[in-house]
């Protein structure tokens, strides 16, 4: 078993000088990421596209699994020190395949953003019958970052889960996580959230000699992100009226107020990926470009984080539930 812990991480701002309306360009203006290698799955999509792009202007050569190689070739052309190979996060030998052909060239990775995922889609069985979400949005992540544990670099490496405020909907549904009982797909989307938030605190606590329960080996830090309400492809399960009832977009079909850009939506994952001054904040939840607060109300819109996510005794038990579902624990 994973080792217990008792305190849940804390969550106060770093005032970092960014915010909601930063970009990814603006949080990295400045930055050479010159050799190094960063890995985006989502990378030629919606949010995961700017992520791309901002990172690889700033110098980083990024790696893009994707499930639709051709379509993922044709959104990055143009763009330098990027390059394509498949991967689909609900097959779990797909995941190991690539992870094998990744770990045979001897490179290593010093950033690893889990971007991709399904919003709302309805109801999929994966695998063995796991919940769609839960298989994509976690599972998938979770063996892809254990099998690539030997490609963490020496200089260290850092781990982002593209989280969400759609983790106020619901805590992990530990009696009933694959919903055999009935489906609703924003409950299945918001337990995928809350799950890649604990998936990072735990991550975090594994990946760092001399942290109780961590191994040895290259340092890991892990952030888990809310990159903020964001109008991309993610929303292709959801009809266009469902927007407007949602309140996401004005009677004229504009981004209601307080929406992000994609480039303003890239930016705290870019930021949680490259910035010193997190380095002592491992396993933190993030938003608008700094720590996140707790959330004091559920008004998803403002965000914030709720308890169940930085909860360690859950994270922990996730990790196992987890470990025991994919079969595989590189991190012990």
């Amino acid at each position: 078993m994973t080792t217990k812990q008792t305190r849940h991480t804390k969550q106060r701002k770093l005032s970092t000088g960014f915010g909601a309306h930063s970009t990814a360009d603006d949080v990295l203006a400045g930055t050479d990421l010159t050799g190094t290698t960063a890995l985006v799955t989502g990378g030629y999509s919606g949010l995961g596209l700017e992520t791309t792009r901002a990172l690889a202007r700033a110098g980083a050569h990024v790696i893009v699994p994707a499930r639709r190689p051709s379509v993922a070739w044709d959104a990055l052309r143009g763009i330098p020190r990027t390059e394509v190979h498949g991967l689909d996060l609900a097959d779990l030998e797909s995941v190991r395949a690539f992870c094998e052909r990744f770990l045979e060239t001897g490179r290593t990775l010093d950033i690893l953003i889990n971007g991709a995922g399904v919003m709302a889609c309805p109801e999929t069985r994966v695998g063995p019958g796991w919940e769609g979400h839960f298989a994509i949005n976690h599972l998938g992540h979770f063996a892809l970052v254990n099998h690539l544990r030997p490609a963490v670099s020496p200089s260290g490496t850092r781990v982002v889960s593209v989280a969400s405020s759609g983790h106020f909907l619901s805590d992990i549904r530990w009696s009933d996580i694959h919903f055999r009982t009935g489906y609703d797909r924003w409950l299945a989307y918001a337990q995928s959230k809350t799950a890649n938030a604990l998936f990072a605190l735990h991550l975090d606590n594994l990946g760092n000699p001399g942290k109780p329960g961590s191994g040895s080996g290259p340092r890991l830090r892990a952030f888990a992100v809310h990159p903020g309400s964001i109008l991309t492809p993610l929303q292709r399960h959801i009809p266009r009226e469902e927007w407007l009832v949602q309140g996401w977009v004005t009677p004229e079909g504009e981004p209601a107020e307080g929406f992000k850009t994609p480039a303003q939506g890239a930016a705290t994952a870019v930021w949680a990926a490259t910035s010193p001054l997190l380095e002592d904040h491992g396993g933190a939840y993030c938003q608008d470009c700094d720590i996140a607060e707790p959330a004091m109300t559920d008004d998803m819109l403002i965000g914030g984080v709720k308890p169940w996510v930085t909860d360690p005794d859950a994270a922990a038990r996730l990790w196992d539930l987890s470990s025991e579902l994919t079969r595989v624990d590189a991190f012990r």
